[in-house]
């Protein structure tokens, strides 16, 4: 049996040893592997128009009210002039200005690799929206493609739940 200290704590306490160790990718500097899983709740704040057009088959785009600079994604001040700005729906069909070919990505997006990442050019628009194009076959993606929107049916609330398809 093994000796208590005064404080009743057993001296020849030992941390219980797990089968799987530590991933080590390198050792100077020491770059090890670690999960990390966290329930993070946040706001939309100024941006909720936006995600909820999303769920409800809408682009929503953000207009200067003094210079009329039209941005693809929520801005609640010109980037232009610092004006405020106002939401305007924009058209749900456009043109891919550039694109490119992912053959890696993120955890959500690992079973769809390769994927393609476009960015989408609006008429009456002065920016672009960062998207990804479906249903196209690798090397058959045309700068100045026609495209046309697409909606998740049951919503992440998140910027995916729009697409883009060959118009």
């Amino acid at each position: 049996m093994a000796d208590k200290l005064k404080d009743g704590l057993d001296r020849d306490f030992k941390m219980p040893e797990v089968e799987s160790g530590t991933v080590v990718y390198n050792v100077d500097p020491l770059i090890v592997k670690s999960h990390y899983e966290i329930d993070y709740i946040h706001s939309y704040c100024q941006d909720s128009p936006w995600f909820r057009g999303l769920m409800n088959g809408q682009l929503l785009g953000s207009k200067c009210v003094k210079c009329g600079y039209v941005f693809t994604t929520p801005r609640s001040h010109c980037m232009e002039c610092g004006a405020k700005t106002e939401w305007v729906e924009l058209p749900t069909e456009g043109t891919i200005h550039t694109w490119t070919t992912c053959y890696f990505g993120g955890q959500e997006f690992l079973k769809e690799t390769p994927y393609h990442l476009i960015l989408v050019e609006f008429e009456g628009a002065n920016t672009l929206l960062l998207t990804r194009l479906m249903g196209v076959p690798v090397g058959q993606v045309k700068i100045g493609m026609k495209v046309k929107a697409r909606f998740r049916r049951l919503s992440k609330i998140s910027p995916t739940d729009v697409y883009f398809v060959p118009a």
